[in-house]
């Protein structure tokens, strides 16, 4: 098992924030990149662990994925 540190931010949010408004689910934060680290055999099982938890439809973006 390996940990993966995913750098992911919410560009529905992010866009939102920009415009001077407020995303109804999501807190401003998002706006800014989070690190999170997942546990997962391989660099594909951690984005699709991340994917599960935070979906792209909603408007999350991975940006950088790093094993630690």
């Amino acid at each position: 098992m390996h940990t993966y540190e995913i750098a992911i931010y919410n560009q529905k949010v992010r866009e939102l924030v920009a415009d001077g408004e407020r995303h109804k689910r999501y807190e401003d934060s998002w706006a800014d990149t989070h690190y999170i680290e997942f546990k997962a055999e391989t660099e594909a099982s951690a984005i699709t662990k991340c994917r599960n938890k935070y979906p792209q439809d909603d408007g999350f973006v991975i940006e950088a994925v790093l094993q630690v």
